[in-house]
């Protein structure tokens, strides 16, 4: 049974054992360069006290350099770290108020659970270890296999004794480096939202670095797209999956459909453009751009299939007549491949509702969405960036 916020009990590093709150997370002008490669540039950010933070990207673009800058494993090139409010920019590992959850579980093989969680506060010789270790193992659940050794636990059981034994001391600021990389499908989809709620009873401040788009959506509150050393787009997961600001966001949370085009009219807060011949239409609050060449996106789950002897609805967007050329069938939608002359292939979610007949491989269809649903970017990007390259031996 799992603790309430108002009876956990994870105690701090202060004798008397009193729990204490998350801090501010602040990163000034932050820079980190290796010789002529520059790894983190310029990045600045705040991450308020008690809140789930996501630092999302794709391998290289930084995100695992500013955790370890943050935990002191890394000395910045320029740039403060500050937590709450104190600079630590120059304080060693070791004395920072902050611990780290790392996708190795690294516990002790010859202890026993309860002793792995407690070993930090032996070395300390805080107060009362096995009492608090149980606490901790109380908050995730785990105080039933106390006298049991890491061999004879399961992945998601021994991450997380990982996850009590970092907590133990409750941390200003809990640091995640891909801790979920290792378990499989499922149980990583289990463990997601058994941070979500640990976090939630303790109330510290989480910062998880990832580059999985389902796991920062799932759990953060906040989540910061980086790209390259920079962060490209940051906010509420909802906000940059229904309006990126860039390609590589569109591309990288999620899919997107992106055309490119030009803005030929604006007429009461709608832009028009022109699309291969088409026009489609975009609301300028969901533009970065408003004038010259854009980028038009849409969600492919947005997109409706529009088949022959049909209509799109009045006032929707459309786009067509293409060709099928994919049906992936996935349970709960169906994909589909739609290659439509002069813009190439677009993709389509469509949910699998009973009594709609499947639309066919090779099939004749238009695909419709409504205004509301589009967004616009800058058409000098590069419409492929943060797609995956199925040719690049990284990906």
């Amino acid at each position: 049974m799992s603790l309430s916020a108002s009876t956990r009990a994870v105690p701090s590093g202060s004798p008397d054992g009193e729990t204490s709150s998350g801090a501010d997370l602040t990163l000034e002008r932050i820079t980190k360069d290796f010789g002529s490669f520059v790894a983190v540039d310029d990045l600045s950010l705040t991450v308020p006290s008690g809140s789930f933070f996501a630092l999302l990207g794709p391998s290289g673009c930084g995100k695992t350099t500013t955790l370890r800058m943050v935990a002191g494993l890394e000395r910045p090139s320029s740039g403060r770290i500050l937590i709450g409010g104190q600079d630590v920019t120059s304080t060693r590992a070791h004395q920072r108020p902050v611990n780290t959850v790392f996708q190795s579980y690294a516990l002790f093989p010859h202890l026993t659970v309860i002793e792995n969680v407690a070993f930090g506060l032996r070395r300390t010789r805080a107060a009362n270890p096995l009492g608090r270790a149980g606490d901790a193992l109380d908050l995730v659940e785990l105080r039933h296999l106390a006298d049991r050794r890491p061999s004879q636990l399961s992945g998601g059981q021994q991450q997380r004794v990982a996850l009590a034994r970092a907590m133990v001391n409750n941390p200003a600021v809990l640091l995640l480096d891909e801790p979920l990389g290792a378990l499989d499908l499922k149980l990583r989809r289990q463990m997601q939202v058994e941070l979500k709620r640990i976090q939630t009873e303790v109330g510290l401040t989480f910062v998880h670095v990832t580059h999985d788009q389902e796991e920062a959506m799932t759990m953060a509150d906040t989540v910061a797209v980086m790209n390259a050393g920079r962060i490209e787009q940051l906010g509420a997961p909802a906000d940059l999956y229904e309006l990126p600001r860039t390609a590589f966001v569109a591309n990288f949370l999620g899919q997107s459909n992106l055309l490119g085009g030009t803005v030929v009219e604006t007429v009461d807060g709608i832009m028009g453009v022109d699309v291969a011949g088409r026009r489609i239409r975009v609301p300028v609050d969901r533009a970065v751009s408003t004038s010259g060449d854009v980028l038009v996106g849409v969600r492919p789950e947005k997109l409706r299939l529009v088949r022959e002897g049909e209509e799109p609805a009045p006032g929707t967007n459309w786009v067509g007549p293409g060709a099928v050329t994919d049906v992936s069938f996935s349970g709960v939608s169906t994909q589909y491949q739609v290659m439509v002359p002069g813009l190439g292939t677009l993709s389509v979610f469509s949910q699998n509702v009973a009594g709609r007949g499947e639309v066919r491989l090779g099939e004749q269809v238009r695909l419709a969405c409504d205004v509301d649903f589009t967004f616009g970017l800058d058409g000098a990007e590069d419409a492929t960036s943060g797609a995956v390259d199925l040719d690049d031996p990284g990906a």
